[in-house]
């Protein structure tokens, strides 16, 4: 039994005790593993563009635009950089004086020319030391340079979002992923009054420093492209925070309060939900090249948005075909066999239904949320994947589902997931209001049986956290969801500091 206070407390987040029993119930069952039916490949539920193809949905893309079609740039921006720098922090804090041969650090260092953010570390160095990078490295004072970058007393890159940190070199100067979004928005998603309408979602600590780093750079991002901007910033809602337990599942408490922790990037379909635009883009924060080298991620860009548009298009016509009684057998055929190829979708309780039901059944399931995901091929990297799963009316779709989604001690699955060739670099375009208009109702399309239970720690105490079903896995399950492939090009994530040594991310 919840104590008043609290209750209180609950209220002032906007979560109800039902909420907080239903998370304690996890805890103790779990979330159940999905039922996968086969991966989803080139041959069968991946779509893979030819040029004519490309060319076409990049035309109805323009012409969307052209029309006043309504878009924006959704992009999650919470995330700290502090695990960018893992190995700096490691080495800084630890005996050696002078790096590892071959280690992050002395690959970071071997030619701090390449490096984005050298005019600043340089003269960070100088403020705190008296010298610059090089005369600190001839020294074998490699420490001093780190700290310079890291430590809250020089550059703090440690302590900032990745959104915030300097990533690409240009003559003119360096830019941050902040100003390479708006860069690529400016060529992929103006309106046809020449405005840009972006999103980026932050940390409550980090909104300050976002609003006056942009100010700088919207007006420069507008000088340098010719568009104008309407930039917008929200927060995770407390509402969607979860309850920590115990190990034993009862509710964790600190300080004789009731412990909360976010719930995940699942967690902003709330954020996702509040945006009035019909078309909304979704890319991580990190996924940015510079100027020369962003010619592949602009094209596929406008080709997955046209061709969201071409199948928005086709469910408009089935939607008001069904609507107007302006179907037949062979019709509803037609329909089916157009989810069947597009969302992989299959249902066996259709066969037994006449046509006056299977009428009101596919057009229940046609007025959702539309989705198409670019899939890259895997090369290793790290990515959530694509699968024909089990939904839990009965039915089977698209989804993207994470490795703890699936139950490893079986040997299918196994064997599943060795056959997969594709992962998803959440590259998304979502179709979000209805053929009236109106925006659905997001939260109502998440599977709640899809979370995830970690163990985490707090100050030495051991937990239990929930994660909310991710936003582009259990947060948008019971969308139509198309994925479509984009080449590696258009992948190229920051995960660690020295990533931006890669080619990809040099000018």
């Amino acid at each position: 039994m919840l104590k008043p206070e609290e209750i209180a407390a609950l209220q002032q987040r906007g979560i109800t005790e039902a909420q907080v029993e239903a998370q304690l119930k996890r805890f103790e069952k779990g979330f159940p593993y999905l039922t996968i039916i086969a991966p989803a490949l080139p041959a069968r539920g991946i779509t893979v563009l030819s040029e004519s193809d490309i060319e076409k949905a990049s035309a109805r893309w323009e012409k969307y635009l052209s029309e006043g079609g309504e878009v924006e740039k959704f992009v999650p921006a919470s995330g700290a950089a502090s695990r960018m720098f893992k190995a700096l922090f490691e080495f800084v804090d630890g005996e050696n004086e002078i790096p590892a041969e071959n280690s992050p650090v002395a690959t970071l260092l071997s030619d701090p020319s390449k490096l984005p953010f050298i005019a600043e570390l340089d003269d960070t160095c100088i403020n705190l030391y008296g010298k610059d990078v090089n005369t600190l490295k001839a020294a074998n004072e490699y420490k001093k340079i780190i700290s310079a970058l890291i430590k809250p007393e020089g550059m703090n890159y440690g302590g900032l979002p990745k959104g915030l940190l300097k990533f690409h070199s240009y003559e003119t100067g360096s830019r941050m992923p902040i100003e390479e979004q708006l860069t690529e928005g400016a060529q992929t998603a103006a309106d046809n009054n020449g405005i840009v309408n972006l999103h980026f979602t932050v940390s409550a600590n980090h909104r300050k420093i976002f609003e006056e780093k942009l100010k700088e750079a919207i007006p420069a991002t507008e000088k340098r492209t010719g568009v104008k901007f309407n930039v917008t910033l929200s927060e995770q809602k407390p509402s969607t925070d979860t309850i920590a337990a115990n190990p034993d599942n009862t509710p964790f408490t600190e300080n004789g309060e009731l412990l909360f922790r976010p719930g995940g990037h699942g967690a902003l379909i709330e954020n996702l939900n509040d945006m009035d635009a019909a078309v909304v883009f979704i890319k991580n924060i990190d996924n940015v090249v510079p100027d020369n080298r962003r010619g592949e991620t602009v094209k596929y860009k406008k080709a997955i948005g046209g061709y969201l548009i071409e199948l928005h298009d086709k469910v408009i016509e089935y939607l008001n075909d069904l609507s107007n009684g302006n179907y037949d057998s062979a019709k509803l055929e037609e329909i089916k066999n157009f989810m069947a190829t597009t969302f992989s979708w299959s249902d066996a309780a259709v066969d037994s239904m006449d046509e006056l039901h299977l009428a009101v059944y596919l057009h229940d399931k046609l007025d959702r949320p539309l989705r198409v995901c670019g899939m890259v091929r895997n090369e290793g990297e790290p990515g959530g994947g694509p699968f024909i799963a089990k939904n839990p009316d009965g039915s089977s779709s698209l989804q993207i589902l994470e490795s703890h989604q699936i139950d490893m001690s079986n040997p299918e699955y196994v064997k599943m997931m060795a056959q997969a060739t594709h992962f998803n670099p959440v590259d998304l375009v979502c179709y979000i209001k209805d053929r009236h208009g109106k925006k659905y109702n997001l939260p109502k399309y998440v599977d709640p049986a899809t979370g995830f239970i970690s163990s985490k720690s707090s100050h030495g105490k051991e937990l239990k956290a929930l994660e909310l079903p991710g936003l582009w896995n259990g947060a948008m399950s019971d969308w139509n969801t198309a994925f479509v492939e984009v080449p590696i090009e258009t992948f190229n994530p920051v995960k660690t500091v020295n990533d931006l040594l890669r080619p990809s991310h040099q000018n």
